[in-house]
């Protein structure tokens, strides 16, 4: 008897301790997504990643403590996307690519609730993921926007790699999908994912400049053009691509001009001065 009743306490003291848990990381929930905008309106790129970088295995950690909590997973797959655009892809693009692949992990995990799974490309998986994107409404759009971003950003960086490659169809369909569901959705920024996706060869080898041209011009024109990124993009996946280096210039001189624009852009276009920058360095192998 008296074994059975130790072990029943234990029971409700591990019960106990998991819900208080859970009520813990629920309430940090919402104080992490605020620090998210927050972190938005950083103009300091030194800062931003230092407390990008910090903020992530801070996630990773009330994590381990509520693993199903969808809000986290989808905090942790925009982090880690961010963090590789930002921070890493320009200097260590195969680094980056594995930010992209742990970003895609978070997202997939909530887009097909196999929390914590190690989600493989079976063709099983692919198979499943596909219903899925067929069936997503509007309420899935945040867990099925960071996963095609994330997925986006891991084939911007492996063009070498031929099993990226082979996804491309599918990150197409999600970029339908979405643009479907909401092309607004976080500024636009569907379409710059398409523009790239289609800009990624020249129009020789099966690219479609034609599209990448009006998926950015699309998002520029939606934006009022406050979303410098659309001009990076532009740049670097129609002006080089097509060799249009005057339009690529006017392009970098765009971005250099620019005002600040809207406080909640403010990170997103001091990413997009430095990522000028870098291709303005680079125009000569671009070209």
């Amino acid at each position: 008897m008296t074994k059975n009743i130790i072990l029943v306490l234990i029971a409700a003291l591990f019960t106990v301790s998991c819900s208080l848990n859970k009520l813990v990381v629920g309430q940090m929930t919402p104080v992490l997504e605020k620090s998210a905008d927050a972190l938005y309106e950083e103009s300091d790129l030194q800062l931003a990643e230092q407390a990008l970088a910090a903020n992530l295995k801070l996630l990773e950690g009330l994590l381990k403590n509520d693993p199903e909590n969808e809000e986290l997973h989808l905090l942790l797959a925009q982090g880690y996307a961010g963090y590789a655009l930002g921070f890493v892809e320009d200097e260590d693009p195969k680094r980056a690519a594995g930010f992209y692949q742990r970003a895609f992990n978070f997202g997939v995990n909530v887009l097909t609730e196999q929390f914590y799974s190690d989600w493989q490309w079976s063709k099983e998986n692919i198979r499943k993921l596909d219903s899925i994107i067929d069936d997503s409404e509007e309420d899935d759009l945040p867990e099925l926007f960071w996963t095609t971003f994330a997925l986006a950003g891991q084939i911007n960086v492996s063009l070498s790699d031929p099993a990226a490659l082979s996804r491309v169809p599918m990150i197409e369909k999600m970029i339908t999908k979405i643009e479907q569901l909401d092309d607004s959705f976080f500024y636009g920024t569907v379409y710059l994912m398409k523009g790239a996706i289609a800009g990624l060869k020249p129009k020789m080898l099966g690219g479609n400049p034609e599209v990448a041209l009006a998926s950015f011009n699309k998002n520029i024109e939606m934006t009022g053009g406050n979303f410098l990124l659309s001009y990076v993009y532009k740049a670097r996946f129609y002006a080089a691509k097509t060799l249009d280096d005057q339009l690529f210039d006017q392009l970098i001189s765009e971005i250099e001009q620019a005002e600040n624009g809207p406080k909640e852009l403010t990170l997103f276009n001091q990413i997009a001065r430095k990522k000028a920058a870098l291709l303005k360095s680079k125009k000569e192998d671009l070209f």
